[in-house]
């Protein structure tokens, strides 16, 4: 598939924060649209994050359940975490493993980058295979609760089809992870 020979490209004519936290910076751009009006667009910035399905043997996947305060719910999910500033994303996923899983991996294979929410932020995951693990001291972070669990990759994609599962970081590296264990490379 190739591009199309359509160029929507919009021209940003003022940018203004309209809020900048810890994670998130939150901006209101206006735009030049292709016809010449003048558009808004709101939008997040984001420091991207690690995202990895540890695997420690062909069949099973490590899991972390924990509370999400934006939806008041906990969820199962493969581990991730930000990119911290000067931090390679393979980095991040390592220092992740550790402090939230207890685990080091031995080989280590990036699968895919994914944008969670193109319509609102310019967010981008870099997803890995996490295998040959080792357990390490646990480490999280002091204001991070959560359940470490292996199920088998079977359970996990069980989990995704009744919708115990909904996360789509989670989907997506669950669906790598069955390729995996499939042997397809």
């Amino acid at each position: 598939m190739t591009d199309s020979i359509h160029d929507f490209t919009e021209t940003t004519l003022s940018s203004e924060t309209v809020y900048r936290g810890k994670l998130l910076h939150v901006l209101e751009d206006e735009v030049r649209l292709l016809d010449g009006r003048a558009a808004r667009r709101e939008y997040i910035r984001h420091p991207g994050a690690a995202v990895m399905v540890p695997m420690p043997d062909p069949e099973s996947v490590v899991l972390v359940r924990q509370f999400r305060y934006p939806l008041a719910r906990h969820f199962y999910e493969v581990p991730a975490g930000k990119i911290d500033p000067g931090e390679a994303p393979l980095q991040a996923a390592r220092r992740e493993l550790r402090e939230e899983c207890g685990f080091e991996a031995g080989e280590w294979r990036h699968l895919a980058t994914i944008h969670p929410c193109i319509g609102y932020s310019d967010e981008r995951m870099e997803l890995y295979l996490a295998r040959r693990l080792v357990p390490v001291e646990q480490a999280p972070d002091p204001d991070e609760f959560l359940e470490v669990l292996t199920v088998s990759l079977a359970e996990a994609l069980r989990w995704v089809r009744n919708g115990r599962i909904t996360d789509v970081k989670t989907i997506i590296g669950l669906m790598w992870a069955e390729r995996a264990a499939a042997g397809e490379w």
